[in-house]
């Protein structure tokens, strides 16, 4: 097993290292430079004052050359004031330093924000942290409702039951977030009055308390078709196994069955596709979180896209990279413990 992760571990890096080329590459095309620079001087800056902001900023060094100061493997020169022939920090508004330094993602510097005027990390780790919260309680939401709905919908295969769950799992599925979302906020927000539509921050004797109903009910409908189908499917297909017959002929109880022998292999397939709804979550909320003004990951990733904020769209594409290959690896390390006809080479 630890071979396993160790491999596991380089195979990630080397991913890891490929895509985020490919990111820097496609976010440092020339319409992004000239769109950041158009933004950081003024709207109506002749090309000669962009090309110079470019220039000045070392967005003109070579790719290979940025790409590896970004990483923290090359060492960021300071930019020198044409008029006094000084040192001086790319951006001042984020204390960066007017020396050469090795200061990159490998140090924990991921870059200043120049949208929000502030350090990279000052602004992603909190939303990374809100969407964190989020995402606890819509898989508290949804993981034990799917199962349960997929469970019930497997043992009695064919049956009105069945039928009754499985049509309600394909209409939740088929129903994307911003639909939902919409439908939630007209039915509880405006007819009935009784919930926020938006995710805004509330204080209650100091303490903040984050009201996200409705984004926790919305991304929570949308996955839990999915992985209600998945639960069903393997439920009937090991309620027709011989061990699960044996198991009846011998007298034992058809609660029993389920719970001590049935249950625990319907779950393996299941697993693998909750883990993989963490990658999916990531992308949901970029939807979810800019329909009820949630200020986390993906509100931020659309913020940061819409006013062409290079070094906190390559965090934000760092993070969905950790986060995915990290939950592969989570899945196929769970997979073997659940299935112990698994072995590991």
């Amino acid at each position: 097993m630890l071979s396993f992760i160790s491999r596991r571990l380089g195979v990630m890096a080397l991913t890891m290292l490929c895509l985020t080329f490919i990111m820097f590459f496609l976010v440092n095309l020339e319409p992004n430079l000239r769109k950041l620079s158009i933004s950081q001087t003024n709207m109506r800056a002749s090309d000669e004052m962009i090309e110079s902001w470019l220039v000045r900023n070392g967005y003109r060094q070579n790719f290979f050359v940025r790409y590896g100061q970004w990483i923290g493997v090359l060492p960021k020169s300071p930019n020198i004031d044409a008029e006094t022939g000084k040192t001086v920090p790319r951006f001042r508004y984020c204390d960066e330093p007017n020396v050469p330094v090795f200061s990159g993602v490998l140090q924990g510097d991921f870059g200043c924000s120049t949208k929000f005027k502030k350090s990279v990390s000052e602004k992603l780790l909190p939303a990374l942290g809100a969407t964190g919260i989020l995402m606890f309680w819509v898989m508290i939401v949804m993981v034990p409702g799917a199962l349960l709905v997929g469970v019930l919908a497997g043992m009695r295969e064919g049956t009105r039951t069945d039928r009754i769950l499985s049509v309600g799992s394909i209409a939740s599925t088929a129903t994307p977030e911003y639909v939902s979302g919409i439908i939630f906020t007209v039915i509880f927000a405006s007819w009935l009055g009784i919930l926020n539509g938006s995710a805004a921050t509330a204080t209650i004797k100091g303490v903040s308390f984050f009201n996200f109903t409705l984004p926790v009910m919305t991304m929570a409908l949308y996955g839990m078709g999915y992985i209600a189908r998945m639960t069903r499917a393997s439920m009937a297909e090991v309620m027709t196994a011989q061990y699960i017959r044996t198991a009846r002929l011998k007298g034992l109880s058809f609660r029993t069955v389920v719970i001590k022998h049935a249950l625990r292999n319907a779950l393996i397939a299941p697993f693998t596709v909750i883990m993989l709804q963490f990658p999916w979550l990531l992308t949901g909320v970029v939807i979810v979180e800019a329909m009820f003004r949630y200020q986390g990951f993906g509100f931020t990733l659309v913020e940061a896209a819409g006013n062409n904020d290079i070094d906190l769209l390559l965090a934000c594409g760092m993070a969905s990279v950790v986060v995915v290959l990290s939950t592969q690896l989570i899945s196929d390390i769970g997979y073997a413990f659940l299935n112990p006809r698994i072995r590991v080479s």
